[in-house]
């Protein structure tokens, strides 16, 4: 598996195109700081006290894809992927860690919710909506609250990468 190449955001984009960009700018940053580890490396908490792992930011990557562009935007009836007990109304966690969680499994999983996130947002504009707690929520809000939540967990993969084998800058 090798991580995509990561491109810059145009200085000069159109709207939602800037918006696209920045959000496929972060997956792929948080793609990069998971390359190269081992899946023990990815599932050790290194910035203790707190639990936080490589490897559940990338499965809390997925549950967020799917909550706000499957679950949200598109409406669809479907539990949580890491918490499936928690039914629909369920958290958008994802940072525990299953015995048999690998990288390449939770890779997948995430790269397949990217791909029905694209999906769900091609044919809409940024300012349609959909019904959200009690009002009504536009595709642009949810670009930009996903960047910011990539943003925040970007820096605690930065974080993670140093403390686990000292490498920065990817």
């Amino acid at each position: 598996m090798s991580t995509p190449v990561r491109h810059m955001p145009p200085l000069d984009a159109d709207e939602r195109t800037s918006l696209e960009s920045w959000l496929d700018f972060y997956r792929v940053t948080l793609d990069r700081k998971c390359e190269g580890l081992t899946d023990g490396r990815l599932r050790e908490p290194a910035a203790a006290p707190s639990p936080i792992t490589l490897l559940g930011l990338l499965q809390h990557a997925a549950e967020v894809e799917r909550n706000w562009f499957r679950r949200v935007l598109a409406q669809e009836d479907i539990p949580p992927i890491y918490d499936p007990e928690a039914g629909p109304e369920g958290t958008d966690g994802g940072f525990d860690l299953a015995e048999d969680a690998t990288y390449g499994k939770a890779r997948a999983v995430w790269q397949s919710e990217m791909d029905r996130a694209r999906e769900n947002c091609a044919g809409r504009a940024l300012d349609d909506t959909c019904p959200f707690m009690g009002g009504r929520v536009t595709l642009r809000w949810i670009y930009t609250h996903m960047i910011g939540e990539y943003a925040r967990h970007c820096g605690h993969a930065d974080l993670l990468r140093e403390r686990l084998d000292g490498r920065t800058g990817v």
